[in-house]
Order: structure tokens, then sequence, then C-alpha cells
């Protein structure tokens, strides 16, 4: 969610602002704005589909400066989108806006764009650090006020809705929380982070003391992420400020301001809807009160019991309950072990692929992953048999439907895709979604890498924590069109050894000491990436052939979760993939074939890459 323009308008005026020592303290955090925001401060490439290593790093010294000043962390994530779906507007022009940003990107414009799997690595780094986190059932800005204010600590976010909610303890924003400038206390106080918190109270005042009940009000008429009532452009064009001139033709954030002290002078919002609709059709009023009514309820604190869920692992909301899922993918989704695209596609039946820096003018890089995702929807939405032979008046014979927005050129496209028929050995009343869990591993696993076109006994030479990236190594060099060829294949397997050879180098367990030989070949692998990263060529054909692998391996971390991990998930926290890395070893290898012994001075890193590279050839 966000208000138009408030933000901005809060920022540039600077006087809205407590100064704030955070410290011993729980703090509510907005797992989506801390993500994207650690992640633009991590890199400055992004063009080259993400570093999630130094990503992870930023997550783990956050949460380390929260350490340090004694603040208890808790993290909550957006889920799915609602089950009324009312935020669609909003969500294709954000996927308008990132493909035109991929387009700049990839022409070599600026820009900055998330790559593909933050999400899932930020989750990762999460549940490695040990910080306390919840993926709400949607969207989750009313649960995060609704925990903060029954544990009356701040909130921490980047968000303009966390301006309009009644927060006990405040909105601290994440642009004014100086968490790399942790400071000393005086005394025997610990130390703090230095942050802002947003005052309803100097921003109520300064309008002459509007009543900040009011505040819900202005937000959904200014416009959020859910309501842009074209209907009350007639009240703009006719409502006058003091100073006699129209809303509508004042300059910037003139709107904003002058909505703010037209509402100040009513005591309640029933009041001030009364008069808003006094210029409006007659016909329109009841229906747009009713939407008024109905959006300014966004704004109260949601009374889902987060605290519950921490406490007890238990997590129940009313919406939960009426999309009567089944319990173990309930507890899946709140734990953070399936993803938001799974009860997209398992309620709404419509799923939203993100565009990354890619070759425009190629089909998009997800058409690659297409099968994947057609099984994932079979899972999803298989119907068992018993269930069909019940209701004779169902069409049997046809499957569900799931419409995908994607990109065709540079243009979002909505296309509806058919669920994949699963095969026969897995079509019995075991497979329907509730009885899952209950597969034997065998079976599940045996799904699994049929879907990839990839036999078991290939894979037993390889690491376990490496078998799915292979595995779909396996499935891209099989699908991706154009072919890979040998230099981006031998790239992509040096840059999964060289994240091995940091994991086993850099292991935080001090009783682990790596072998001499793999801290020489890490140390040898440092000199030669310093030098050669200098370097910024950049293959817009191979960078479109890099983001079908991670299409590929992002669904395919989705069909192994949702199979319950038949096979051990990839740790992206530990530089499995690393875009600028790739890039510049598919450039060397072009030129320097000699680059392939890389880590030559390692008997292990050796061995494995010629097991990674025998696997795929096999």
């Amino acid at each position: 969610m966000g208000i138009q323009g408030l933000t901005g308008f809060v920022e540039e005026r600077g006087s809205f602002f407590t100064e704030l020592r955070v410290r011993d303290t729980k703090l509510v955090i907005d797992g989506s704005s801390l993500y994207h925001r650690l992640y633009f401060a991590s890199t400055e490439d992004f063009r080259r589909g993400g570093d999630y290593g130094p990503f992870a790093a930023a997550v783990g010294e956050f949460f380390g400066s929260l350490r340090a000043c004694r603040v208890a962390p808790f993290v909550v994530l957006d889920g799915g989108r609602d089950a009324d779906d009312r935020k669609l507007p909003t969500l294709k022009g954000r996927a308008a806006e990132r493909l035109r940003a991929a387009h700049g990107l990839s022409r070599g414009e600026g820009g900055s764009l998330v790559p593909l799997l933050t999400r899932e690595a930020f989750v990762q780094a999460l549940g490695r650090l040990g910080v306390p986190f919840v993926q709400c059932f949607a969207e989750a800005d009313r649960e995060i006020a609704g925990l903060a204010n029954r544990w009356g600590c701040p909130v921490l976010s980047l968000d303009s809705d966390f301006c309009v909610f009644d927060l006990a303890a405040g909105y601290c924003p994440l642009s004014h929380f100086q968490w790399r400038s942790v400071c000393p206390g005086e005394g025997e106080e610990g130390f703090y982070v230095p942050a802002r918190c947003f005052s309803v109270e100097k921003f109520c005042r300064h309008f002459s003391h509007l009543n900040k009940s009011l505040l819900p009000l202005f937000a959904v008429m200014n416009g959020n992420d859910y309501i842009d009532l074209a209907a009350l452009e007639v009240f703009f064009s006719k409502v006058r400020l003091a100073g006699g001139c129209a809303v509508a033709k004042r300059g910037k954030h003139a709107r904003l301001q002058g909505l703010l002290h037209w509402l100040s002078q009513f005591a309640e919002p029933t009041e001030a809807v009364d008069s808003v609709l006094k210029y409006l059709k007659k016909h329109q009023r009841e229906e747009i009160r009713e939407l008024l009514c109905t959006s300014m309820e966004d704004y109260t604190p949601s009374d889902v019991n987060l605290e519950d869920f921490f406490q007890n692992g238990k997590y129940e909301c009313e919406a939960a309950r009426k999309a009567d899922l089944p319990w173990w993918v309930l507890d899946a989704l709140a734990k953070g072990k399936l993803a938001p695209f799974i009860s997209d596609a398992l309620i709404l039946r419509s799923t939203f692929l993100h565009v990354q820096v890619e070759n425009m003018q190629r089909p998009s890089a997800h058409s690659t992953a297409l099968p994947i995702r057609q099984v994932i929807y079979g899972l999803l939405l298989k119907v068992s048999q018993n269930a069909e032979a019940a209701s004779p008046s169902k069409q049997t014979n046809e499957l569900p439907v799931v419409c995908e927005f994607d990109r065709l050129q540079k243009t979002l496209k909505k296309t509806f895709v058919q669920a994949a028929s699963l095969p026969t050995d897995f079509c019995d009343d075991y497979f329907t979604l509730d009885k899952l869990i209950e597969v034997p591993i065998s079976q599940r696993r045996m799904l699994l890498l049929e879907t990839l076109g990839v036999k078991l006994s290939i894979l037993e030479a390889v690491p376990s924590h490496l078998q799915l990236p292979v595995a779909v190594t396996c499935y891209w060099i099989c699908c991706s069109e154009p072919k890979v060829n040998s230099h981006q294949l031998k790239a992509l397997l040096l840059t999964m050894v060289s994240g091995e050879l940091h994991r086993i180098t850099n292991d935080p367990d001090p009783t682990v000491v790596p072998a001499e030989d793999d801290t020489i070949a890490y140390n040898e692998f440092l000199k030669w990436k310093e030098k050669k990263l200098q370097i910024k060529d950049f293959d817009l054909d191979a960078a479109h052939s890099f983001c079908q692998w991670q299409c590929c391996l992002q669904m395919g971390l989705y069909l192994n979760q949702l199979l319950c991990t038949p096979l051990s998930e990839p740790d992206l926290t530990s530089r499995l993939y690393s875009g600028t890395l790739l890039h510049r070893l598919y450039q060397e290898l072009k030129s320097t074939p000699s680059v392939e012994n890389l880590f030559s001075s390692s008997p292990k890193m050796t061995l494995l890459y010629q097991v990674l590279l025998n696997t795929v050839a096999s």
C-alpha cells in the first residue's frame, strides 16, 4: 500500500518527525520494505540478475546492529493477493513500471530492479539468522499495525500508509533508521540506533489541528493502492480552499495539502463524507459512500493475533478460514515455506511473473519454465476423482486454467495457461492437495524429477544441497530457447563452485577449519575477481539465458516446496547465483578457456566442478 505523494511531502517538510533512540524494545518490521531497501543498498549492478551473497550479508549486518542495541525484531511479510483482488489495477501498474525499468536497464540506461529471487533469499536469510518472521495470508499492513499496538512498540517500514494508521508507538521510516551508525549510550545505557519517528500530532497540528480520525478518509480520497476514485474528480474540480482556488488547479502537493486543510473543518469522518457527497450526482452518492467507508476500514489495525503465532506458531485469520485450504498449506504459507505465488494460483487462479533484465525482442524468460508451472497448477487445482464422481455436472475432462500476467515484448500481457495433467502414477486420490503431505517421499521426489526430466541415479554423486540446482540446470539445457552454449553452462557451474568455496572458507562455526588448499584457492579466486570484475562488458543474449535459468530455479524451488521438499532446498544466501561474477566468467571463458581451471589449487573444488559438469553432460 501507499498514499500518493505523501512520502514526498512529509520528507520535503521534514518538520513532522521526532528524534528517536531505538534500543531495548521490540520492533515490528515490514519485511517487504526492508528487503527492497537492503537489496538496493547492497549493490550498484541491477543488470546482471542479482548478487544474493552481498544482499544476504547486508541482511546479517542489519540484524546484527539490532542485536547490539538489544532490539527484538519481528518481521511481517505480505502474503498473496486479497481474495477480492481489489489491488489488481495497482499490481498491473507496478508490473508495467518494472517492465519499463527492465527495458531501460537492458539498453544500458540507469534504473534499479529487485532481482527475481530476492524475496526467497531474504526468507532464507531470516531463517538462518533465527529472526522471527511470519508471512501473512494477504496484505500485511493491518496485521503489522495490530501487532505493534498490542506490544506498544514502533513499526519500521517505508510505506506512507503507516502515517495514517493510529500507532501507539509510532512509525519509523527506514530512510531515517541509521542502523549502520549505531551509537554508544551515556552511562549505563546501551547502544542505540539513531532514528526518526513520524509524529501524527505534529502533522495534524500543521493542518489546523485536524482530527486524526479523518486521516483514513484523506488517504482514500487522495488515492492509495486500493482505490483511485475517478468519481471524486468532480469533487476536486469544485471544492475551493481559503485562497479561492480550486484544488485541482494548484501545484506540487497542492491537492494533498488542500484536501487536508479542507478536512480539518470537520469533527469526524461521517460529517466529512456527507459533505463530499453533496458535490456528486445523486445517483452516485450511496455507492461512493459505501466505497469510502469500506476503504477507510483498510486503516483499522487488524485483530489477527500475530503474538499467538510468534509464541505458539498458530496463525489464524478470517480470510484464511474462508479460503478453506488444507491445514498444512496454511501452516506452510504462514511460515514462509510456500510462496505467495502458490496462494495466488490456488485461490485466485491468477499469478504475476516478474520480469528481469532480458532481451525484450525474445519470448519472456519465464516461458522456459512453463511446463514446471503447469505441474504446480495441476497439483494445486487437482480435484479428487471421488469428488468428480459425486458431482457429475462437472466437465471432468477439462483441466483447470490459470491466468498469468507476463510480458510480451515490452508490454504486460494476460495469458491463460492450462494446468498439467499429472502422470498416471500420480492420478489417484493420494495426490489431492489435502493428502499430498502423506505421499511417500520417494513418490514426491519422482514427480519433481520427472517434471525436470532428470533421473535420480545421475544426481547421486552431487552434494545433496546442490541436487535441485543441478537438476534445474539439466532442465534449462533441454528446454531453453535459444539453446544454452558451453561457455554459459561452464560459467554457471563455476559460479556454483565459487559459492561452495565461499561457504566452506567462511563457515561461522569456529570449530570448522577449512583445508589449507581450499583457503589458498579462495584467496587466489578473490584476487582474480578483484581484477576482473572491473570490466563491465554486458551481453544481453547471455543475460537472457541466465534469466531463463533463474526462472527455472524459482519454479523448481516452488514445486519442491509444494511437494514438501523431497530434495534439499538450495541456499541462495551462500552465493549459489552471483550475477556479476557469472557474466564475468562467461566473458572470460570466451577469450581465455583456461579460466575453467580457476580452482585448480583445491582438489576438492576441482573434483566438484568435474562432478557437476559430468552430471549435466550425462
